[in-house]
């Protein structure tokens, strides 16, 4: 695999289901070669998370897993056994990164864990991603997605003032926690660069978690006082939520008052731009029990269509609540080209544009094992012989 600005790179991947798998697509979306090694048989667990399945030429995958394992290879190795931890060994000392997604301390006993690698390859970059990190009163205990957007604070500002907690409608946590083992992969590389030493990158969900509530944090830390559930509404900017429509929905996102300003303009209600309980975001926030629903009365005069044709027109942000066929019909998201396809597999394409080294598409999400012979064919002292009596053992699939 040639291309790409991290085409000189090689990166192991030991992990499964979504963070790791995230983190090294990424990776490999622009130009790492990825060896994705995975249990001998049943593969990484997302392979059974169907339905629903794509089946093509006799192969059936479960979407979930295509969505996080392109531009990889895969390798079936048994870590239990100790051939395959040889194996490992092996390919990790010819590796730039691991990524790994397993339990504190379960690598260790196979002789896989950072301590045991950096003997063998003082360059490498270990990632190890786990739901609470290496140390502290948690450690242990095994990390979801649901369980730490619960623990992490996400769903009790999310949901309607007057429901339970609420989830995200994806596994949030895990792919925030993907995009920050590439940056901090990243960053390790360049150190890497400068001093010709590796490190261990201690990586955990709920930190990550934590990390991105973002102003929601800081409103707390500044305030004092916890943030509540408010639906679609924003705590800290009005208009900025769901609106009702003639026919549907829509939402409005006014970030100043130059645009509120417009949108008085748009909706008839001039006056409202210079009344002193809305003419600034600071007093509409201030007055949104008052504020919201007279604009509910205004929103419904037009259908969702009208509205958005007429906030364009006027420089005020809002737009369609879409589902999932309309997103993928739409037509910035068809032009900017982000539903794709490798070997007749959908894929969501890569949202980054690099100008000189764009992301590329080389390979689809890969049956298990489906590049053993030509990973570990390429290994030193790995000979047809010595291949066929691992496959023999199980070792190998």
């Amino acid at each position: 695999m040639s291309g790409g600005a991290l085409s000189h790179l090689k990166v192991l991947d030991l992990s499964r289901v979504l963070a790791g798998p995230w983190a090294t697509q990424l990776l490999g979306d622009l130009g790492a070669e990825v060896i994705k090694v995975e249990r001998p048989g049943a593969g990484d667990d997302t392979r059974a998370w169907g339905p629903p399945w794509f089946e093509a030429d006799g192969r059936r995958e479960a979407a979930y897993y295509l969505a996080t394992n392109r531009n990889k290879r895969s390798v079936a190795i048994d870590i239990t056994h100790p051939d395959g931890q040889a194996l490992v060994r092996e390919l990790a000392r010819e590796a730039d990164v691991l990524v790994e997604n397993y339990k504190v301390g379960g690598l260790a006993k196979y002789g896989l864990d950072y301590a045991s690698l950096r003997a063998l390859n003082p360059r490498l970059v270990y990632c190890s991603i786990t739901g609470f990190g290496q140390h502290g009163p948690y450690a242990e205990r095994p990390g979801y997605d649901f369980l730490l957007q619960a623990m992490g604070g996400l769903m009790s500002i999310t949901g309607e003032p007057d429901g339970p907690p609420q989830k995200v409608g994806v596994a949030l946590t895990d792919i925030l926690t993907g995009l920050y083992a590439t940056v901090g992969i990243l960053a390790a590389l360049a150190h890497c660069e400068r001093t010709g030493e590796g490190q261990h990158i201690d990586l955990a969900l709920l930190d990550v978690q934590v990390a991105c509530l973002a102003n929601q944090a800081m409103n707390y830390l500044v305030s004092g006082t916890a943030p509540q559930r408010m639906g679609n509404a924003h705590p800290n900017i009005v208009p900025y939520q769901a609106f009702p429509t003639a026919d549907g929905d829509m939402v409005l996102t006014i970030g100043n008052d130059r645009q509120w300003a417009a949108f008085c303009q748009l909706a008839g209600k001039p006056e409202w731009a210079s009344d002193e309980r809305f003419a600034t975001n600071a007093a509409r926030v201030a007055h949104r029990h008052t504020l919201i629903p007279l604009l509910r009365q205004t929103t419904v005069m037009k259908t969702t269509d009208e509205w958005v044709a007429a906030l364009e027109e006027a420089g005020v942000p809002g737009g369609p609540i879409n589902d999932l066929a309309r997103v993928f019909a739409d037509p910035q998201i068809v032009h900017r080209g982000m539903r794709t396809e490798i070997d007749g597999i959908p894929q969501v394409a890569n949202p980054l544009h690099l100008s000189a080294t764009p992301p590329a598409y080389r390979k689809a999400p890969p049956a298990v094992g489906a590049d053993s012979t030509a990973v570990l064919g390429a290994l030193d002292g790995m000979d047809a012989q010595r291949l066929a009596a691992l496959r023999a053992a199980g070792v190998v699939g």
